[in-house]
């Protein structure tokens, strides 16, 4: 949790660039060629989405699970009482805009996509807070972090729950024969060799894959099975695969991710009924049912004492970084991928919505700030003419 966010504001702007980039390739007359090279070029016999969002998003998804273990073993998942406040507000940030995108299409054929805008964007968010950071709380940066982290959690739960059919139970009990060797080799034998559990976490992506669950998923088993402290080096295995594998997720898989997955034509047509249905249910779950739920259950949940909100964070500075939870962009693009695989003009619709819902929640966080800094000098300046 304890991130440098230069380093952060760094990947993001990364990931601006990449994502923008892409939408101009998309929408220019370079269409052609930028999704000859995605869909019909073929790494490892998979075409680049493929191998970019099945196998490298294994390495986003194990820095995932390194985070979130780290943060329930030492961090702010540590206890109940510094884990409540911002799982209650992150709890509030996925029923909400699920509750949005299941009014606007509870009769249609997308009800699927309410995984969609359930998400928030660690590194955009964490970018986007920099941007702001001189009109936010700091000690709200702490608190969007641990939000983004248990969203990140609940959205893997939400994979490995409704995206799993026709399990190949042979492939799947493989798993987890290796996922035993390789927690033991942690705890009996207390092997603290990095490239040893990159193979044994290589080996479960093929087995989680050939079990007809999704792959990535396996990077989140491989986390489970990292030692967490150190048995005979200075650092542990947790530490130092963290370290290296975050200049490699933030500055070459996430920013891939977002080229590939972000060329969406402007130029929308489409003889799909009920697409606006889809199109609103996504972006306005996520840009305002993720800072309706978020602020609505910390105060509600804070007034009735349930749990406590941490000193100097105020509701005002809540509703800002709730605001910014609003970009969703990585999860929710992955999420819009499992969902409408069948079909890459509804996947087309739903990337519209979610980079529209980012330039909203943006927006809008620039709107409250500028108002909030107007009402302030203004009662300042009255104040003045008083004396």
């Amino acid at each position: 949790m304890k991130r440098n966010i230069k380093y952060e504001a760094f990947s993001s702007t990364l990931l601006l660039i990449c994502t923008i980039g892409a939408l101009c390739v998309a929408n220019s007359s370079y269409e052609g060629i930028y999704n000859k090279i995605i869909f019909d070029n073929h790494f490892f016999k998979f075409p680049l989405n493929e191998f970019i969002n099945d196998f490298l998003m294994f390495f986003f998804f194990l820095n995932i699970g390194l985070e979130i273990k780290e943060n329930i073993l030492f961090g702010n998942l540590s206890s109940i009482k510094k884990a409540s406040f911002p799982v209650i507000g992150s709890i509030g940030g996925v029923i909400i805009p699920a509750i949005i995108f299941l009014l606007f299409n509870h009769n249609t054929d997308y009800v699927n996509g309410f995984c969609i805008p359930i998400s928030t964007d660690i590194a955009f968010a964490i970018g986007i807070f920099y941007i702001f950071k001189n009109h936010i709380n700091p000690e709200a940066k702490l608190f969007l972090l641990t939000l983004a982290v248990v969203d990140d959690l609940i959205s893997i739960l939400v994979i490995a729950v409704f995206f799993t059919e026709n399990i190949n139970t042979t492939y799947l009990l493989i798993a987890i024969l290796v996922m035993i060797v390789l927690i033991m080799a942690n705890k009996i034998f207390h092997i603290e060799n990095i490239p040893y559990y990159i193979f044994g976490g290589l080996t479960l992506w093929y087995l989680i894959k050939c079990s007809n669950v999704h792959p990535t998923i396996s990077g989140i088993l491989l986390a489970i099975c990292i030692p967490a402290k150190a048995y005979n080096n200075k650092q542990s295995v947790l530490k130092l695969l963290k370290e290296n594998l975050n200049p490699f997720t933030n500055f070459v898989v996430i920013p891939l991710f977002a080229f590939v997955n972000s060329g969406v034509s402007l130029d929308i047509t489409t003889n799909l009924t009920g697409i606006d249905k889809l199109y609103f249910g996504i972006l306005l779950g996520l840009s305002i049912g993720k800072p309706l739920g978020i602020t609505l259950f910390t105060y509600i949940f804070s007034k009735l004492k349930l749990v406590i909100r941490p000193k100097g964070l105020d509701f005002y500075s809540i509703f800002l970084v709730s605001l910014i939870a609003g970009i969703g962009f990585t999860m929710s693009i992955f999420m819009c991928e499992l969902t409408f695989s069948y079909d890459f003009e509804l996947i087309n619709i739903c990337k519209f919505a979610i980079l529209s819902a980012c330039l909203f929640s943006v927006i809008l966080t620039s709107v409250f700030i500028f108002v909030n800094e107007f009402l302030k000098s203004r009662k300042h300046n009255f104040r003045f003419a008083q004396k």
